[in-house]
């Protein structure tokens, strides 16, 4: 299992993107295919990921997919450049 937290694990992932956003399901994959130990998982860690994204300030939707199916996720500006570095400790957004 991952030493990392939900947050990392997602800001990884997002912050790996070119655009920097990402779909619930790219958020997924991207968890299934650089930490194999999900693979073959029940499929339970997947409501931690949801639940992380829409409880924590840190996580915003960056607009809706093309084919309208799901939101984009992206980091708020203000975690932005603490993620960025690594720093990746639960804070409230500073809006």
């Amino acid at each position: 299992k991952p030493a990392q937290s939900y947050i990392a694990l997602i800001s990884t992932a997002i912050l790996s993107s070119p655009e920097k956003k990402l779909l619930l399901s790219d958020i997924y994959q991207w968890i299934m295919d650089n930490y194999p130990y999900f693979k073959n998982k029940e499929k339970s860690w997947r409501n931690s990921v949801r639940h992380n994204l829409s409880l924590n300030e840190c996580f915003i939707k960056a607009g809706r997919s093309d084919n309208g199916k799901g939101h984009f996720w992206a980091i708020h500006p203000a975690n932005l450049e603490d993620f960025a570095k690594g720093d990746y400790h639960r804070r409230r957004a500073r809006r």
